[in-house]
């Protein structure tokens, strides 16, 4: 099962990104789920959230991804938003 998360940073919270991305490259690296991923930019071309594309089991299986995530456990994120995603294209 496809899932999309979509993350919005909070406001000012580039430098807790910054910080902890390595970690968050590193978690998806190890736990095998994600199927494309980037982050999301404001319009001076900074990161401000996150889109993942998790291939999993189930939702519950992509809330438990996105709780682990270190960005999510850094409390960067304002929101974060899980839903089925169907591939069409690409």
């Amino acid at each position: 099962m496809l899932i999309a998360l979509i993350a919005r940073d909070k406001p000012g919270a580039l430098q807790t990104r910054k910080d902890n991305r390595d970690d968050h490259l590193q978690y998806i690296a190890e736990t095998g789920a994600v199927f494309q991923a980037g982050p999301l930019l404001d319009e001076a071309g900074e990161m401000c959230g996150s889109l993942v594309i998790l291939e999993v089991e189930d939702m519950a299986a992509a809330q438990a991804w996105a709780d682990g995530d270190p960005y999510a456990r850094a409390g960067l994120f304002q929101s974060v938003e899980l839903s089925a995603w169907k591939k069409v294209i690409g």
